[in-house]
């Protein structure tokens, strides 16, 4: 079941987090195990997979990133195999980004490792304010408009992939050395 459908919340890339946490808790309470441990086994069986339903709703909707790939997943546009063309622009930087990681492998430079973090941080401010009204308003568009809004926010995510595994390499530079 949509973990949205389930939560009776209507899709959105930024929902109330409040109310996934009272629909959380209250279907906690409802589909505790323990409350049925004298029923029959099919219906404790029932239960066992509601409650687990609802932790695994509330654990991906609770996440701004794990939701993102949810819903993105629920229209089928993250299958593995399938188009991710990202613009040229994007992936020059990165690709630039990436040389100078290589460089830093080489031989560790600080200002070279500001830089890379610089340029990340302000590559991930940009795609972020440009993304941020297409989330906001979402949940608005009429189907037609969300189907274009959700090629774009799948274009977001993509980059913020790329751009996560940059900073996981600068992470990895911060704490492997004590420079």
């Amino acid at each position: 079941m949509n973990y949205f459908t389930f939560y009776q919340i209507p899709e959105s890339f930024l929902p109330d987090e409040k109310a996934i946490q009272a629909k959380y808790y209250g279907y906690s309470r409802e589909y505790h195990p323990d409350f049925y441990t004298l029923e029959p086994q099919e219906k404790q069986q029932e239960i066992l997979e509601k409650s687990t339903l609802n932790t695994n709703a509330y654990r991906t909707l609770s996440n701004f990133d794990k939701r993102m790939q949810y819903i993105l997943e629920q229209h089928g546009l993250l299958e593995e195999g399938g188009a991710n063309d990202l613009p040229q622009d994007f992936l020059m930087e990165v690709m630039d980004l990436n040389e100078l990681l290589m460089d830093l492998e080489m031989e560790y430079n600080s200002t070279t490792f500001k830089i890379i973090s610089d340029q990340t941080m302000e590559i991930e401010g940009h795609i972020k304010a440009e993304i941020w009204p297409v989330l906001e308003a979402y949940e608005t568009f009429p189907p037609e408009k969300q189907e274009e809004a959700l090629k774009q926010i799948k274009n977001y995510y993509l980059k913020e992939r790329y751009l996560l595994r940059i900073k996981e390499s600068l992470n990895k530079f911060a704490s492997s050395s004590d420079r």
